[in-house]
């Protein structure tokens, strides 16, 4: 069983990267199904095909679904959603803002995402590729199951039970709105929805995530921060797709600018992702629609690689906490301490093994910190950060 997450930038090809993928595994006879929890769904129109909350069979052992992530956002949250509704209406919010505001973004497509472990769990599946919605933080929001144990675990039933005590005393005092058992209910469904969601999508054996790059500055600063936070959050990456690179056979002297920014970008692609594979696509002569079209365009990315395959294990780094330090631990195979040359620079680590160099953009707990001291263990550089 294998979990393939796609995510990156709006417009870079993200949607087409990740049904062509299926498409191919689908071909080479894995039963899959391909999943988008992006609220502007394009998947559909990727395989020209109708999608809706229910898998439709797109080909031979191919599954397409857009989730409809509001209805489950309503069947789970909504008590809770209309307690913070009648709260803010009592504060003094009028009905529309206090509608907008009792919607916490990013929890339509936290839901979304637990339909991948409904899909895992089925059999009826051997692999599950999954379009995310064009941000890191759908990836970051997955932390939430974590958070959300401690509260069930540890303040949920003191919580239930003194408000069952108060409710009574408040009633008689002040007309706040205090939350009744369908709220504490709510939370309850919340939560066993997401429960084990986190487990499934950070075991490497099973969940791996690819970032689909185009070749442009902002595109793959944005692709950097992306790999920081799921290295961070404990998700693995093991393929860039550099995606829309103009091809050899252009030769227009318009595009000679164009194809040397390109080529820079690439190289800071490499730079920043190694060891993790880069995987390069042309920019197609045509659009790229059909399940038929996007297997062939998936073959010609993927060459001889299983496209279900894992193509790196291992995380880039880990962050640990040590007493008030913070300690970064990279892995670096063969490297000797002596070998290794390290430098501070605008919200980046740069490391140099040998006549290697890589620059590793840092999370915003280390940029408020500094570095103080670094050695080798065993294969791992290990960095420490103190308040600065």
């Amino acid at each position: 069983m294998r979990i393939l997450l796609f995510t990156g930038k709006g417009g870079v090809g993200k949607t087409t990267v990740a049904a062509a993928t299926a498409a191919l595994a689908a071909r080479q006879g894995l039963r899959t199904i391909v999943l988008s929890t992006d609220p502007a769904h394009s998947l559909g129109d990727a395989f020209e095909a109708e999608l809706g909350d229910e898998p439709v069979e797109l080909a031979d052992r191919l599954h397409g679904q857009q989730l409809d992530a509001r209805t489950r956002l309503e069947t789970a949250w909504g008590d809770v959603r209309q307690y913070v509704v009648e709260v803010l209406q009592w504060a003094g919010a009028d009905a529309v803002e206090a509608e907008e505001l009792s919607v916490v973004p990013g929890l339509d497509e936290v839901f979304a995402l637990s339909d991948i472990k409904t899909c895992a769990d089925s059999g009826r599946y051997d692999l599950v590729v999954v379009d995310c919605a064009p941000t890191a933080e759908t990836i970051r929001l997955l932390s939430l199951p974590d958070v959300l144990a401690w509260y069930m675990q540890r303040v949920f039933p003191a919580q239930r039970t003194l408000t069952r005590a108060v409710r009574p005393i408040l009633a008689r005092a002040t007309n706040v709105p205090v939350a009744d058992d369908g709220v504490f209910a709510s939370v309850r469904r919340f939560y066993s929805r997401l429960d084990g969601v986190r487990e499934l999508l950070t075991d490497a054996s099973v969940t791996t995530a690819r970032l689909v790059v185009n070749p442009e500055r902002l595109v793959v600063a944005e692709a950097r921060r992306t790999a920081t936070y799921l290295s961070l959050f404990g998700y693995h990456v093991d393929a860039v797709i550099a995606n829309r690179l103009l091809p050899d056979a252009v030769s227009d002297p318009w595009f000679e600018e164009w194809k040397r920014l390109q080529k820079e970008q690439m190289e800071v692609v490499e730079e920043s992702f190694a060891p993790v594979p880069v995987l390069r696509a042309e920019l197609a002569p045509e659009e790229l629609a059909g399940a038929e079209r996007l297997a062939e365009f998936a073959a010609e990315l993927h060459g001889d690689r299983d496209p279900a395959g894992c193509f790196h294990e291992g995380a880039p780094f880990e962050v640990r906490a040590e007493g008030e330090r913070l300690v970064m631990s990279l892995h670096l195979p063969f490297a000797a301490g002596g070998d290794v040359d390290l430098a501070e620079s605008d919200g980046e680590v740069l490391v140099a093994v040998g006549p290697y160099r890589r620059a590793i953009m840092l999370p915003d707990s280390l940029v408020r910190r500094r570095v103080a001291g670094a050695r080798m263990v065993a294969d791992r550089l290990e960095i420490e950060f103190v308040e600065d």
